[in-house]
Formats: C-alpha cells, sequence, structure tokens
C-alpha cells in the first residue's frame, strides 16, 4: 500500500491519507455477524446488520457497502485496510475500536460510538454524521473531506496531523483536548461550542479567528465594550 504523506502545508504537518487497494473481495453469505469473528477479503453489501454482535471482530481487506448498522456492536472491533462506503444507522457501537488505513465514505450516521477508538490513517469523506463521540480516542493521520459533522464530541481525544478541509463542523465539543498539527484552516463551516481554549496545536485562518473572537474572549474573560 502506498501512502502520501512527510509534506508540509504551511506551518502544518499534513495527514498521511490510506490509500487502500483491495484484492478481489468474497461475497459475504449474509449470515450474522460473531463476536470475535474473523473476517478477511470479504465484501458486504446491501445488508442489514442492525443489531448484531461483532465485539472484537476482525475485519482486514473487507468493503462494506451499503449496510445499515443500527444499534450494531463493534466495541473493539478492528478494520484494517478496510472501505465502508454508505453505510447507515444510528447508534452504531464501535468503542474502543482500532480503525487502521480505513476510508470511510458518504455515511449516513447517527450517535456512532467512538469513543476511546484508535483512528490511524482514516480519511472520512462525505456524507453526514451527527453526533460522533469520539471522547478520549486518539486520532493521526485522519483526514475529514467534504463531510458535515453535527455536535462531534472530542473531548478528551488526541488529535496528531488531523485535517478537516472542505467539512462542515457545528456545534463541535473539543473540550480537554490535546493537538499537534491539526489544520481548520479549511473546513467549510467552524462552529465551535466548547473547548476553544484547547486548540493550542491547531492552525486555523485569519478569517476563522475573527468568528472566534467573542468565544476567546468569553473564555479570558475580556468584556468588549463598544
Amino acid at each position: 500500500m502506498a501512502r502520501s504523506g512527510g509534506q508540509q502545508h504551511g506551518t502544518v504537518k499534513v495527514a498521511r491519507r490510506p490509500e487502500v487497494r483491495l484484492p478481489g473481495l468474497t461475497a459475504w453469505d449474509g449470515g450474522p455477524l460473531e463476536p470475535d469473528g474473523d473476517y478477511d477479503g470479504l465484501e458486504f453489501a446491501d445488508l442489514d446488520l442492525a443489531g448484531q454482535e461483532g465485539f472484537g471482530a476482525r475485519f482486514m481487506d473487507c468493503a462494506l457497502r451499503r449496510c445499515a448498522l443500527d444499534e450494531a456492536g463493534l466495541a473493539k472491533a478492528r478494520f484494517m485496510d478496510a472501505v465502508l462506503d454508505g453505510v447507515r444507522g444510528v447508534g452504531t457501537d464501535l468503542s474502543e475500536a482500532s480503525l487502521r488505513d480505513v476510508e470511510l465514505l458518504d455515511a449516513r450516521l447517527g450517535g456512532v460510538q467512538l469513543h476511546g477508538a484508535v483512528l490511524e490513517r482514516v480519511l472520512v469523506r462525505g456524507g453526514k454524521i451527527d453526533y460522533l463521540n469520539l471522547r478520549k480516542a486518539r486520532l493521526k493521520d485522519v483526514v475529514f473531506e467534504s463531510c458535515v459533522l453535527v455536535e462531534p464530541d472530542f473531548g478528551g481525544a488526541v488529535l496528531e496531523r488531523v485535517g478537516f478541509r472542505d467539512c462542515t463542523l457545528r456545534g463541535a465539543d473539543f473540550s480537554g483536548v490535546r493537538m499537534k498539527d491539526v489544520d481548520l484552516r479549511d473546513a467549510a463551516e467552524l462552529g465551535i461550542a466548547r473547548g476553544v481554549d484547547a486548540l493550542a496545536g491547531a492552525v486555523i485562518s485569519p478569517a476563522q479567528l475573527l468568528d472566534l473572537a467573542p468565544a476567546l474572549a468569553a473564555q479570558l474573560g475580556l468584556r468588549v465594550v463598544g
């Protein structure tokens, strides 16, 4: 697998993107997922996986396409060299999961639990995710691109080489976040509800600084009187 990376964008190190090249895949036979299951070189397409339990399962060189993941139990699952394309669902549990070299494309998810998860070389492109829970997660070389994130919660997470490109952030919570080389300059919309004081290690544009000025003033206890 070839990966881009190592270059600089301004003064920020650019996230290395995954370049997933899947081998010839075998169609999954439609049976239920199993806890600690081992799935290698499989394609899950147009399946209803709602409520299924795949705790601790391993997905390597796999594709999930247009699958329903409502209330699916995938805590501590591992996704390596995988594509999740057009998945949808509410309440998907991916807490403490590991995603490495993963592309999440055009997802429609709500209340997905990724708290305590580890994301490395992950691309989230297109789609909309409401109430994404990434509390205390670790993100390294992650790109959010052309997607909409409504009230994402990054509380206590660690972000290193993370980019938001043409991405809409609404009501984001960055409370207690630790950041290094986090690039917010290309975000289409940057709405921060909490944690503006935790942006050390991030880079923003002059226009974004003006937009964030009231929140920064409030955080510092400044009164701005005309």
